[in-house]
């Protein structure tokens, strides 16, 4: 970084004297004591860093002559967005590419001839005079979304960057549920060579159990299943003995198809086991490339793994969470899990035969479904009014929503109770003798808000209510028949949206950084 001493934003001609420019060099005292001003009073170098020198200049008139004022000072950034220490050395200069040569070629196609390829700096030097920051000496565990370090580099999950080919450079992150598939080539006389293809490639490095420690935690191999030519998939007892890639009769066996890690977690971010499950198959001579899968899944200690559907927030599309409360005081609480799900359309529209089939209500999905049931004079009213309340809720309704996608079942305070309301309609004038009250609609409504970061709002469920509505049925005269239509309904509403016309709305917070904020970083 060059010192502002040498910097000169007016010194524009080279060996000569500019008028008023108290920082060029090739002036002498006798040229300082004709000047009227400075025409730059300070020299800074960056503005961006949270400390940092500047040059100021300036002129004494009562001395005889004049004479130029010169002294560096040291300026603190008032603002919160600045920078600690520039200690990338890579963006303090530009790097001459290296220009491809017979001798150098095949190792820069090797380094860069991929669909993604790794830019880390070659060291990262910190200035060692500068004081450690506050969480320097704080105790190191895993955040969401940190890479997950390995003895050697991180935890590699392989996915398709560009194309769809596999790219052995993604991370995976701490607590980010993933899913990945991408396409490899390979062939069977290099299949024993190729490391992606071999079971030792995802369990050979040992995690750190927090970043930074020299405490290791083995992938061990939870499972293996054998896929044959023709798709049929095997599961194999014994996950002693790896399977290694050998070529058999023109074939390449033991290949890897496919990966799926279980992650296990400490409330305090400590990685405490990681277990591998491995697909393996098998190619032929004809086979040019594969399709790999990846996964990776995180299971708190001590908590029964179960689906999330966001972290911490709800995802659209993804299924709300429900459950029971399964104790009561003086027993601490806990939440069994469940699901919220509504009646379903059918092709038949018809109530009774529809009676077990339940679709998931999803974040975000308003949904509105029936179906239509035909009364006849043989039917009960009170069988046929627990009937199509079984056919509406389910066997099994929920009492607790969670409020978050990640909502654990210990967490009490994560869990919204259901409030259930009733809304009887009279069709007929008086209740006459034979008649009764049966269910005829469900209407779910879901509110929710934005919660946390402006910049990254979460979304949380604060209430729901299950509106159940109900209609009076009288006897029907022999020989008769009647249809009534059942219907599901499941609204999700913003309470978080501005205020309507007429209230006071919430106060706002605009944040804009300067558009060369992070220059020369990305």
């Amino acid at each position: 970084v060059s010192a502002v001493a040498k910097l000169c934003g007016c010194d524009l001609l080279g060996a000569q004297c500019e008028p008023n420019c108290c920082c060029d060099p090739d002036c002498s005292p006798q040229e300082f004591s004709l000047f009227t001003s400075c025409s730059i009073p300070v020299v800074r170098g960056d503005s961006h860093l949270c400390r940092e020198k500047a040059a100021v200049y300036s002129l004494d008139v009562e001395a005889n002559p004049p004479e130029r004022i010169f002294k560096i000072i040291e300026q603190v950034n008032p603002s919160i967005f600045c920078i600690y220490a520039t200690n990338y050395e890579q963006a303090l200069y530009l790097k001459s590419p290296e220009i491809p040569t017979p001798e150098n070629f095949d190792e820069l196609l090797h380094k860069f001839g991929g669909a993604a390829f790794s830019a880390e700096p070659e060291n990262w030097n910190l200035d060692t005079e500068a004081p450690n920051p506050p969480e320097a000496n704080g105790t190191l565990r895993y955040e969401y979304g940190l890479p997950i370090q390995t003895e050697d580099a991180f935890l590699r999950l392989p996915s398709p960057v560009v194309s769809s080919w596999c790219s052995d450079a993604n991370p995976a992150g701490f607590l980010v549920n993933q899913a990945t598939k991408c396409i490899r080539s390979v062939s069977v006389e290099k299949c024993e060579r190729i490391p992606a293809l071999n079971m030792l490639f995802y369990t050979n490095s040992s995690i750190l159990a927090v970043p930074k420690s020299s405490q290791l935690v083995n992938v061990s191999v939870q499972s293996m299943v054998v896929q044959s030519l023709n798709g049929m998939r095997t599961l194999l007892k014994g996950n002693d003995v790896l399977r290694l890639p050998v070529v058999l009769d023109g074939l390449c066996l033991n290949i890897v198809l496919g990966v799926t890690y279980h992650i296990t977690y400490t409330a305090t971010g400590e990685i405490t086991e990681a277990a591998a499950s491995f697909v393996l198959g098998a190619i032929s001579k004809e086979t040019l490339s594969i399709q790999q899968s990846f996964q990776i899944t995180f299971t708190q200690v001590n908590t029964k793994p179960v689906p999330l559907s966001g972290n911490p927030g709800y995802v659209v599309g993804l299924p709300v969470r429900a459950g029971f409360r399964l104790q009561e005081y003086p027993f601490p609480a806990e939440f069994g899990h469940s699901q919220l799900s509504i009646l379903p359309s059918t092709s038949h529209q018809d109530c009774l035969a529809a009676q077990a089939a339940r679709a998931p209500v999803r974040f975000g999905y308003n949904i509105m479904s029936g179906c239509k049931l035909r009364i006849t004079a043989a039917m009960k009213c009170q069988p046929l009014a627990h009937t199509l309340l079984d056919v509406l809720k389910g066997q099994n309704f929920p009492e607790y929503v969670a409020s978050f996608g990640n909502s654990q079942a210990q967490d009490v305070l994560d869990w919204v109770p259901i409030t259930h309301t009733v809304i009887s309609e009279q069709r007929i004038s008086t209740t006459l003798q034979g008649s009764c009250q049966i269910p005829v609609s469900l209407g779910i409504e879901v509110k929710w808000t934005k919660y946390g970061s402006l910049v990254n709002p979460q979304a949380r469920i604060v209430n729901v209510t299950a509106t159940l509505t109900t209609t009076t049925l009288r006897q029907l005269p022999p020989g008769r028949e009647r249809i009534i239509p059942v219907t599901s309904s499941v609204v999700f509403t913003d309470i978080s949206a501005p205020a309507e016309p007429g209230y006071k709305a919430l106060p706002t917070i605009n944040i804009k950084l300067p558009f060369d904020f992070f220059y020369p970083f990305v």
